[in-house]
């Protein structure tokens, strides 16, 4: 057989799709969820989450209505779980922008069957963020002054400030994220329209598929759609989590002020997003029968990403205390041996442990591929991440230039109930996602099949 031809056809390739799948099968096995009853597990799932939702929803009226007082938050540490949160829910929302824009400008086919699923970690992920922007702020109801607009008192928004920029980029990541989830989703709404077996249902999914009939005109500017909305968020990868990294690189604090934080920041971001997604796709890939779909391919690919991402952000770690050792600077260094052996040096080893230690298993093939073990590890990884911007943020305030207003943070109850609280407004969204929408893209599943060669079947003579 020809050599070209050989490279040319999918079928020889990896397969990414497992069994004996028909364009019909893959989109009977992705709608089953969605057109079947809803089972046990899922309401239960659910009505968890939203009693943790209203949990959120009483702290954060509690909050507005005590003040900021109701918090742990001391003379020298003026930051705490607020925005450790704030920051590690964004940094979980980077999977879903790498995997779909950066992947599919690459080409990258094995992105197909989990894409879907980072894509709404990250809208629901970015939701959870957008919270604490306003009010880790404490007076979110002086909001406006975030705005770029002349308010009541003839101001404008301080531009130099950090938090403003963070407002801008959130927002532009959930605005292009939003909308690069929704034109992928257009072929698949329409195949559930003309799926559905209630007028509800057609009419609802018919809406948002927008009259999609599949012609090649339609699929025509889909495509030209779904490119430029992927390479507007390419970019956002890379900027979200710098201009976070900038509400401490750009103050004068030791710990914080350090150039190192953008790229640091942005490798831990996709860390803890592909972690995030692991955990879940792993779930979901059980629960639902996908492991066809979602095959050892796939995992290990991520696992592959998590260990190269982890690596780099064990050389950030190393490489912070170098700069404050070469810097000759006593105020930093000192920031950092306190770091490490400090009152919060066990917040700081287990960081080091999660977010190091463990990803280092994944160089051996046997764990790469272990469902139980990737699926442990993707957790403590989490653990870790979330460890890290509270490490960052709290052991770089709590021991500042005067000794005498010294003091140790422990978070009040109202705090780690907003936490918890976060995770039941994140789960709630991705619960009703798992029901009512496709989790795998199907018509790019369908795409990566050998039955979408136009050439599949014919017979080559070499």
């Amino acid at each position: 057989m020809d050599k070209q031809v050989l490279a040319d056809d999918p079928s020889k390739r990896q397969k990414l799709v497992l069994g004996d799948h028909t364009f019909a099968s893959i989109s009977d096995v992705v709608c089953k969820p969605i057109e079947s009853k809803a089972p046990t597990w899922w309401l239960i799932g659910l009505f968890a989450s939203i009693s943790f939702l209203l949990l959120l929803l009483s702290m954060l009226g509690y909050l507005v209505w005590e003040g900021v007082g109701v918090w742990g938050l001391n003379n020298p540490v003026m930051w705490g779980w607020d925005l450790v949160t704030f920051v590690f829910w964004i940094g979980i929302g980077h999977a879903g922008t790498l995997i779909s824009a950066i992947l599919f400008l690459f080409r990258q086919k094995w992105r197909t069957s989990i894409n879907r699923f980072a894509e709404a970690m990250t809208i629901f992920a970015v939701m959870c963020a957008g919270l604490y922007i306003g009010f880790h702020v404490g007076r979110f109801w002086v909001a406006y002054y975030l705005f770029p607009v002349p308010n009541s008192m003839q101001m404008w928004g301080n531009f130099r400030s950090p938090l403003l920029w963070d407002l801008f980029a959130v927002s532009t990541y959930f605005t292009i994220s939003l909308l690069f989830w929704y034109v992928g989703l257009v072929p698949d709404l329409a195949t559930l329209r003309d799926r559905a077996a209630t007028k509800t249902r057609k009419i609802v999914y018919g809406i948002f598929s927008m009259g999609w009939r599949g012609a090649n005109r339609h699929w025509q500017h889909y495509e030209k759609a779904y490119m430029i909305l992927a390479a507007l968020s390419t970019p956002l990868v890379l900027s979200v989590h710098s201009i976070v990294s900038f509400d401490f690189a750009a103050s004068q604090l030791p710990g914080w002020h350090t150039t190192i934080f953008p790229p640091y920041f942005v490798a831990g971001a996709i860390f803890s997003g592909f972690a995030m997604v692991m955990t879940l796709m792993l779930l979901a890939r059980e629960i639902f029968g996908l492991k066809d779909m979602v095959t050892m391919h796939h995992l290990e690919t991520m696992n592959k990403i998590i260990l190269a991402t982890g690596t780099m952000v064990g050389y950030a770690y190393g490489m912070e205390f170098f700069v404050a050792w070469y810097s000759g600077n006593e105020y930093e260094a000192f920031a950092f041996v306190s770091r490490a052996f400090g009152p919060y040096a066990w917040a700081y080893w287990t960081m080091v442990s999660c977010n190091v230690l463990f990803p280092q298993l994944f160089w051996f093939k046997k764990i790469r591929t272990s469902i139980p073990i990737m699926f442990v590890i993707s957790i403590i990884v989490n653990i870790g991440m979330w460890f890290e911007r509270f490490v960052i943020t709290v052991t770089s305030l709590h021991r500042d230039f005067l000794p005498s207003s010294w003091e140790y943070y422990s978070p009040t109850w109202v705090e780690i109930c907003q936490f918890l609280g976060s995770f039941g407004l994140f789960f709630t969204l991705f619960l009703l996602f798992l029901k009512f929408l496709p989790m795998i893209a199907i018509s790019e599943v369908k795409g990566i099949m050998p039955e979408a060669n136009p050439h599949h079947g014919e017979t080559h003579h070499g």
